[in-house]
């Protein structure tokens, strides 16, 4: 396995960090899940505090742009472009690709580390940087639950949108989700994803699709 030092720019000074925040629970049990609750959390401020003194939106504005930034469907495609995935550590019972999930929580880990090992300044460099928030005016809403919540409640404010896991599959390591989204506890929609978070935001995408179908006039809506 190959070590890494650098990550967009810092550099480790403490690599043994880095080779944590890389190493997933199936290869050992000095894995990056405690580094990835902390890095979730200074991610969380970082780009809150970035939003609040550029942007002048309203709260719920700057909430929506805050978990853009921080989605995981923001974060794996992160990870990707720092091209990093060969230097992960994935015990012999992690025998498939990585995850969106797991990449997203590999990122959160990395932002930890950089925390730890060089402080608050610079841990908000390479998250201002890496993340690209100064294209806040251009990131895209993929905070679907919350779109799809607001759609109904603007009909009827006592519609109330929820989530059923419907089925789980596949292997520990590799799991496949299938939930079904609610209105009023009548399923209108489901799909499937790697987490229960992905599937619920696929599924809330889904019915957003069919919405926009029936605005057109189209058929196959809800």
């Amino acid at each position: 396995m190959k070590e890494l030092k650098e990550v967009n720019g810092y550099t480790f000074k403490n690599p043994k960090l880095l080779e944590r925040a890389l190493t997933h629970s199936s290869y050992s049990k000095e894995n990056y899940e405690r580094l990835e609750f902390l890095g979730d959390s200074i991610l969380d401020f970082i780009v809150g505090d970035f939003l609040y003194k550029k942007v002048d939106e309203s709260e719920g504005k700057l909430s929506k742009l805050r978990a853009s930034f921080v989605s995981e469907q923001y974060l794996h495609k992160i990870f990707d472009e720092l091209d990093i995935a060969e230097y992960v550590r994935l015990g012999k019972s992690y025998n498939s690709e990585l995850t969106k999930s797991v990449k997203a929580d590999i990122f959160e880990a990395i932002v930890a580390g950089i925390y730890l090992d060089g402080g608050l300044s610079e841990a908000k460099n390479f998250i201002v940087s890496t993340l690209k928030l100064g294209n806040y005016k251009t990131i895209k809403d993929t905070d679907y639950k919350s779109q799809i919540q607001e759609y109904f409640q603007a009909k009827d404010k006592k519609n109330k949108i929820t989530y059923k896991l419907l089925s789980q599959e596949g292997t520990p390591h590799k799991p496949i989700f299938t939930i079904g989204v609610l209105l009023n506890k009548e399923q209108i929609g489901y799909a499937s994803g790697a987490s229960k978070h992905e599937a619920e935001q696929k599924g809330a995408e889904n019915i957003l699709k069919k919405i926009k179908k029936a605005s057109k006039g189209e058929k196959d809506v809800l």
